[in-house]
């Protein structure tokens, strides 16, 4: 079965265009909603994911109207598979695991993602134990020990609010909290 979704980002937007497009491509079953893509639960893509069935396949008209991240958009393509379902754009002809060359392309641009993360995480390392030699170690510095005794001789006269706190000793409410934990 075609099963088609169709997203638009704001209330004000319309679905028409999207809605179109996916009955003319021969959709039988069209999930649609109006709801940022940054946004991790979209209920209508979880309902969709949820029916799907050995050789759906799920069309979107393009890749914006699925994800607004490549992590994000592998995510739910693996989802999809694991589904035993494929997926098909519209407007990226290479999104389209329905076909050998399709499932070869995705699996690709995957590869080159995850390659692509990888290579971010090891000269993060890299970085860091270059600092670690030069020793620095990272992190926020701490709060002088001169700041954190004003701040807390300042709590318990009980004469200064929290946020007066703050802005006289530039200690934050929860590193105070903390120290004040700490203390008991």
């Amino acid at each position: 079965m075609k099963i088609g979704y169709a997203r638009v980002s704001t209330n004000d937007q319309n679905l028409n265009r999207q809605l179109d497009q996916l009955f003319e491509y021969g959709c039988e079953r069209i999930f649609q909603e109006k709801i940022t893509g940054s946004q991790k639960e979209r209920p209508e893509l979880e309902r969709m994911i949820d029916i799907l069935r050995d050789g759906d396949t799920v069309v979107i008209t393009e890749l914006t109207r699925l994800s607004r991240s490549v992590k994000d958009l592998f995510e739910i393509v693996e989802t999809i598979h694991s589904k035993r379902s494929d997926i098909k754009s519209l407007k990226e002809p290479w999104l389209d695991t329905t076909t050998p060359q399709g499932k070869l392309l995705f699996t690709i641009f995957a590869g080159i993602s995850q390659f692509d993360r990888d290579i971010i995480r090891q000269r993060t390392m890299e970085g860091l134990s270059s600092a670690r030699a030069r020793g620095r170690k990272g992190g926020r510095p701490r709060k002088s020990s001169r700041g954190i005794e004003l701040a807390l001789k300042m709590y318990d006269s009980n004469d200064y609010s929290i946020s007066e706190i703050e802005s006289a000793t530039g200690v934050s409410k929860s590193t105070l909290y903390r120290y004040l934990n700490d203390r008991k």
